[in-house]
This record gives C-alpha cells, sequence and structure tokens, in this order.
C-alpha cells in the first residue's frame, strides 16, 4: 500500500521517466531541408492524452490503451491523423502549410525559445540552439538573450556570479539538474559555472511558485538544466573556445548505445585562465585565475515498462585573484606590504540515481524514485579571513501519479522526500582596527526535513486548467511548515493563454555559504549585531525565511504578414513575512545579518515580444521593471546595486538552409542605487548603461565555427573596487559592483558533432 499513498507527479518532475512511450519529430518541408516543428500538439484521437514538440520538433508521448490514432496539428498546417501499428516506436509526421486563419498561410523559422502555453505552469524552455546564439561557456554565461533572468557578479575579486529573477537575488531561485535540487548552499554562489554549456541540452526557466513535488524552496521561481542524454545526443561532441582574456575551454562528450536497452555517456570538461589582467589599473585582477576539470558518466536503461537512470560527476576548480602577482604561498600573509590576495579550491563529488516504472496493471499509472547524493568541500582565503567548508547532502523522492476513475482529465499525484544537509564550517574573521585575526570559530550543523505533499491537476471543457497542492514538511531545526500552492491556466482559443499562480516559499539562510563574496572586504561579520566568529551560536537565532508570491501571464499570438507575433505580459508579487537581511549601510565598516523587522517586497513587470520581421530574421524585445524595497536599518530602501529598469533586444538571422547565422544582442540597464556606508550616506545613484554582444557562425555538415565579441562598446564600472590602493585598510571593499568589471573580449571557438544514423 505505500506505493499508492507515497510518490508525486512524475509527468511534471521527470519527463522521460515514463516508459511504453511512442517517439518522434515533427517536421515541415523547406528544400531539401527537413526542419523540426517546435510547439506543434502531439494527442491520441479522441483523448485528451497528448504533448507538445520541443524545440527540434521532438515528443515522446505514452501509448494508449483505447486509441491507436494519432493526431498532429500546428496552427497554419494541415493536420494529420496516423494510424499506428503496435510494433512502430519512432515516426516522423511531415506536415504541410494548409489555409487556414481566414485562408493565410503561416510561414516562419522555428523558434529556439518557447513560453508554454499548455500546462498551468509558467515555463520557458531555452533550447540548445538558443544556447548556441553566445559562446555559452558554462550556465552562467547562458541568460545573454534571455529576457527574464539577469546574471552579474557578485564582486569584483572572486569571480563568482548571482542570479536575479523577479528582481531578486539567486538563492531565491532554485536551481535544478533534471528535475534534482542542486546548488544550494555552499555551491549556490559558483555553481552556474559548474555546468559546462556544451553538456546542456536544454534549459527550463520558471516564474513565481513551482509545482509542490519539487519542494518548498522556490520562491521567486526555478531553473532545471537538461543534461545531453545517451539515446538522444551526439555519437561524439567536441568543442573548443579561446578568447582575447586568455581563457581556453574544451569539451568532449560521447554517447555509446550498447543494446537495444542499454546506454552510456561520458561528458568531459576543462577550462583554463591563468594570464592576469588589469585592464583598470587599479592593482587588482579584473578576473580570477582559474583552472577547473569536470567529467560526467551516466547510463540508462530502458524497457517498455523501466527507465533507469544513474550516474556520478567529478569537479576539480582552483581559483586564484587579488592584487597582480599574488601566489597561492602567500597564503597566511596580511597587512603592511603583503599582496592582498583570495583563493578558492573546490572538490566537488556527485551522485545520482533514477528509477521510473509505468504499472502495465493500472491506466495511466506511474511511480519514480530520484535520489541524489553530493559532497561538496571548499577551502578558501579571504585576505587574512578563511573561511573553510564542507557540505553533504543526500535527497530522494519517491513519487505517483494516476488518474480519478477512467478520466484522463482529472489527476492526481502524492509523493514522499527526504532531504539531509550536513555542514561542517571553519571561519575567521579580520578586525581592521587591530590588524589581528579572530580565532577560528567552527560551525557543524545537521538539517534533515522529511516532507509529504499531494497534488491536483484537472482540466475542464478544454480550456481551463486548475492544478492545487499542498505538503507539509518538517525540519529538524524549525519544526513543521506547510507549504500551499495553486496555478490556473485558461486558454480560450489556440493563440490566447491566461495563467496565474499564488503559493508559499521558504528557505533556510546559510549566511556564511550565501555571502562568502562578502568576505573580500575590510568589514567584519555580525549577526544580531554581534561578532559572528566569537559568537558562532548567533546563527540559531536567524529564522527561516518564508515569503508569498503571487503572479499572472497573459500570453497572445497574432498573425501579422503571414508570420505569427508572440506577446507575453507578466507581473510577479513577492512579500516577505520572514527575511535574513544582510545590512552594509547602517553601521560603518559592519556587515549585520538579522532578522526582517519591517516591509520587504518585489514587484516585477516586463513585456516580451518576439516576431518573424523578415524570412530568418528573428527579433526579440522586451522590457522589465523592477519594484523592490526591503526595510534597513529602520528605512525602507530600494534594493541596491540592482537596475530599476531593464531593455533587451535580440536580432538572429539565419541564411537559407542555416549555413549562416548572425547572431547580436543588446541589453539596456536602467540606474540603480548604490549602499551608503552608514546612516548618513546615502551612497548615491549609478547612471543608465548599455552592453552589446554579436557573434558569427558558419555551419558545415558535421561542425561549425563560430566568433564573436562581447561588450562591444568596452563599457566597465569605474573603480569597481574601493580602496584598491589600501586593501588592508578600513575602506577596502570589492562587493558593490552593479555594471561589469571586465571590458570588451574576442572569442572564436569550434564544434564538431557526429549524430547517431
Amino acid at each position: 500500500m505505500i506505493k499508492y499513498i507515497c510518490g508525486a507527479l512524475l509527468a511534471l518532475v521527470c519527463l522521460d521517466v515514463c516508459a511504453q512511450e511512442l517517439k518522434g519529430r515533427v517536421v515541415e518541408q523547406n528544400g531539401e531541408e527537413k526542419m523540426g516543428i517546435p510547439g506543434a500538439n502531439v494527442y491520441w484521437l479522441g483523448t485528451k492524452n497528448g504533448v507538445v514538440t520541443d524545440m527540434d520538433g521532438a515528443f515522446k508521448i505514452v501509448r494508449h490503451s483505447i486509441s491507436d490514432k494519432l493526431v498532429v496539428s500546428y496552427m497554419g498546417y494541415k493536420s494529420d491523423t496516423l494510424q499506428l501499428k503496435p510494433a512502430e516506436q519512432n515516426i516522423e509526421v511531415v506536415l504541410t502549410s494548409g489555409k487556414t486563419l481566414d485562408e493565410v498561410k503561416v510561414t516562419g523559422r522555428a523558434s529556439t525559445t518557447i513560453i508554454s502555453t499548455r500546462g498551468p505552469l509558467m515555463e520557458q524552455l531555452i533550447s540548445g540552439e538558443e544556447l548556441c546564439k553566445a559562446a555559452c561557456c558554462n550556465l552562467g554565461e547562458s541568460f545573454t538573450t534571455n529576457a527574464s533572468v539577469d546574471v552579474a557578479y557578485a564582486d569584483a575579486v572572486t569571480g563568482a556570479k548571482q542570479i536575479q529573477l523577479l528582481g531578486l537575488t539567486g538563492k531565491y531561485v532554485q536551481m535544478m539538474t533534471e528535475n534534482l535540487p542542486n546548488f544550494r548552499g555552499v555551491s549556490s554562489l559558483y555553481g552556474l559555472s559548474y555546468v559546462p554549456g556544451p553538456w546542456m541540452s536544454a534549459i527550463s526557466v520558471s516564474k513565481g511558485m513551482g509545482s509542490v513535488v519539487n519542494g518548498y524552496e522556490a520562491i521567486a521561481g526555478q531553473i532545471s538544466v537538461d543534461y545531453k542524454k545517451p539515446r538522444d545526443s551526439e555519437k561524439i561532441f567536441v568543442n573548443g573556445y579561446y578568447s582575447s582574456e586568455g581563457m581556453i575551454e574544451f569539451n568532449a562528450n560521447a554517447s555509446l548505445l550498447l543494446n537495444d536497452k542499454w546506454s552510456t555517456a561520458l561528458l568531459i570538461h576543462g577550462d583554463w585562465l591563468t594570464m592576469e589582467h588589469d585592464a583598470n589599473h587599479d592593482g587588482f585582477l579584473d578576473m580570477p585565475g582559474k583552472t577547473q576539470y569536470n567529467v560526467m558518466n551516466r547510463w540508462q536503461y530502458k524497457t517498455d515498462k523501466w527507465n533507469i537512470q544513474f550516474g556520478g560527476k567529478l569537479l576539480d576548480e582552483d581559483r586564484l585573484g587579488g592584487q597582480k602577482g599574488i601566489k597561492k604561498s602567500m597564503r597566511g600573509n596580511y597587512g603592511g606590504e603583503n599582496l592582498y590576495g583570495i583563493g578558492i579550491e573546490t572538490r566537488r563529488y556527485e551522485g545520482f540515481l533514477k528509477l521510473g516504472y509505468l504499472m502495465p496493471e493500472y491506466e495511466n499509472t506511474s511511480m519514480a524514485l530520484l535520489v541524489n547524493y553530493t559532497d561538496h568541500d571548499q577551502d578558501s582565503w579571504y585576505g587574512a579571513r578563511n573561511f573553510g567548508v564542507r557540505q553533504k547532502t543526500i535527497f530522494a523522492n519517491y513519487i505517483f501519479q494516476s488518474i480519478f476513475g477512467n478520466n484522463e482529465n482529472q489527476q492526481y499525484s502524492a509523493g514522499i522526500s527526504f532531504n539531509h544537509d550536513f555542514y561542517d564550517e571553519s571561519f575567521n574573521d579580520f578586525l581592521v582596527a587591530s590588524q589581528q585575526k579572530t580565532e577560528t570559530a567552527y560551525f557543524d550543523r545537521n538539517e534533515s526535513v522529511t516532507g509529504v505533499f499531494f497534488q491536483y491537476t484537472g482540466i475542464f471543457w478544454d480550456k481551463l486548467t486548475i492544478m492545487g497542492g499542498l505538503r507539509y514538511d518538517y525540519h529538524s531545526l524549525y519544526d513543521g511548515f506547510v507549504t500551499p500552492r495553486f496555478h490556473i491556466a485558461y486558454a480560450p482559443n489556440d493563440l490566447t493563454m491566461l495563467k496565474a499562480s499564488v503559493g508559499l516559499g521558504y528557505r533556510t539562510a546559510n549566511v556564511l555559504a550565501d555571502n562568502s563574496y562578502l568576505l573580500a572586504s575590510a568589514s567584519p561579520m555580525y549577526v544580531n549585531g554581534r561578532l559572528l566568529a566569537e559568537n558562532p551560536g548567533e546563527l540559531k537565532r536567524l529564522d527561516m525565511e518564508k515569503a508569498w508570491n503571487f503572479g499572472v501571464q497573459f500570453n497572445r499570438k497574432f498573425l501579422v504578414f503571414d508570420r505569427m507575433l508572440n506577446i507575453n505580459l507578466d507581473y510577479y508579487r513577492t512579500d516577505f513575512l520572514r527575511q535574513v537581511i544582510a545590512d552594509n549601510e547602517t553601521e560603518s565598516g559592519k556587515v549585520n545579518f538579522y532578522n526582517l523587522d519591517g516591509d520587504s517586497y518585489s514587484n516585477c513587470y516586463q513585456v516580451e515580444v518576439r516576431y518573424e520581421l523578415i524570412p530568418r530574421l528573428d527579433v526579440t524585445g522586451a522590457y522589465r521593471y523592477n519594484d523592490v524595497k526591503t526595510t534597513i536599518g529602520g528605512r525602507l530602501l530600494r534594493a541596491p546595486l540592482q537596475s530599476r529598469s531593464k531593455g533587451l533586444l535580440n536580432l538572429s538571422y539565419a541564411t537559407n538552409l542555416k549555413k549562416w547565422q548572425f547572431d547580436f544582442t543588446t541589453q539596456f540597464n536602467g540606474p540603480g542605487r548604490i549602499p551608503g556606508n552608514g546612516p548618513e550616506n546615502s551612497g548615491g545613484d549609478f547612471d543608465s548603461f548599455r552592453i552589446m554582444n554579436a557573434q558569427i557562425s558558419k555551419f558545415f555538415r558535421k561542425w561549425s565555427i563560430y566568433a564573436g565579441c562581447e561588450n562591444i562598446g568596452d563599457f566597465t564600472q569605474k573603480n569597481p573596487i574601493i580602496a584598491a590602493d589600501d586593501p588592508w585598510g578600513s575602506h577596502f571593499d570589492s562587493s558593490k559592483i552593479w555594471g561589469p568589471v571586465h571590458g570588451r573580449k574576442f572569442y572564436i571557438g569550434i564544434r564538431f558533432g557526429l549524430d547517431r544514423k
């Protein structure tokens, strides 16, 4: 009976976990070339059991017991109905242009970014082709052409990057890899560099509250990365990259089909930056030197009933930054004429297991078990400060999905999850006034969270979808709490979609791990007004963070000059009931962490337009306005170091048969507030600025070359490091970053791919 009361939303959690599937591709004939059609509807005749094709026109659909006729449709094309034989496992459907929509023919280049118009979740899918519009060396560089997600440096020394979504920093975004929570705690700052670009097949960005099956942590949204899988990826893929800053990157992926059931893939990555750059001549490296080695091996076993995936990943990374001439051997030297440096050494191990089982004895019923283990060991130093941490995490989610009776439009999901985090941290601070280090303090913490959840999804009149979920979690440190979430989607026709969501989110504040970039400053760290290094027990007095999120989204398509104009409007409101504040403004020379006392909220408004202006020229334009305020030191202040507005324009042109592709992106960033240093110093505002990027790609049968330029205008923040000439003094601070810290960069790369025939 346990398997019927435990489980969860397999179809929403892991699309590839179901077995007994029919695979296929929906294409259009373009001369001698077949081009995939993304967003086509595929469903069994007489049922509501359907899917939507991905960026390449590919789909997977579970076979239906009462129908063997498959309907494929897409606006502007003639629908096709196929009668399939039981033995057929992989098909190709060629759609032809049809005279629909008042006898107007719809043509257009396949979109590389899809805003989901099916299902209640507010999702955007970024394809591998979209990622190739820029160099995309890692996950942190994957959102150059995305209007919703911002990525910026956290400081001017460590190279740490932070995501911003809905006006909130990345710690409020749940990061996932193939629906497994990842890059939490210690890895939250540097995890964006742990996912090589050539390893990714797609990225899903979900704004606002997600499904309860994925946990309680998402407050601003979720970002989930899909890696290349053995059966779907190239036999061999190689990528080489070199930039004018001396960055070298190499990737090699290989997959092997051992038989009709077993397959495996090996993915290898390495990058090296050893050259010293100091373009603004402040004596500090513009970016730290870095060496990273990254290896992943994954396996898949698939039958009509079972889909089993497992694998492991190993990462080794060293960073060294600070003043020019810094060496590892200088660690421990501080004050006076000694060079200031930072060093971060990371060793990370991951292992995962995904079991999926389709229950043939029950209609539309499946179950899955998802398990992930992570061991993250980081030894770091920031000038005279030392921060060492080891985090071990085990996550498990047992999930089950079925329908009510024989009604496929009424689904339910139920499940149980478990997460355990072990933190072993050590930290010493540096007191500038006395030029002395504190004694090393130790912070050991064990967190165990057990949760159960239930979710209902209902479809009514083929137009209205409702999804409501509730989960209960018991936290070993914060006791029990309830997470409700509700989603609704209404589609009066194929061209219009309205969605809304509301729900609660929680997260545990990791003061040192979340904010370790603040260690690259002169300000000692306090918690509740007491020096952290001498009072480690103060961390236990901080509450768990809690926030409500509400969002609405309106999507409308228009036919303009035979091509589709896509307009998307959305608004999100986040209200914090509990929050941990990092206050470096109220008291000069001090960073104080404490619980929110007052209001803290975010309002985010965005409009995004996509259109094929002329054949094969895609245009994306977007504008976003952020109204984010937090009570700091008794004052309700605008969020610091964040542009209140952002504009984006992306142009992408491909020649006939896609022999050449040209991509150009410009980002407009509005003004924002610079945090002050003490209650009498407001810090002022920074001005608006613009960043431009461009890339040219030449495609051949099995390989391609690409070259580009980032930050064409060579714009950088002036004096990003305060008091760079006195790094051991009381005013030194590298954390007040609002703009680029390095200038124009040229790069060139080559890709080779041998597809499986």
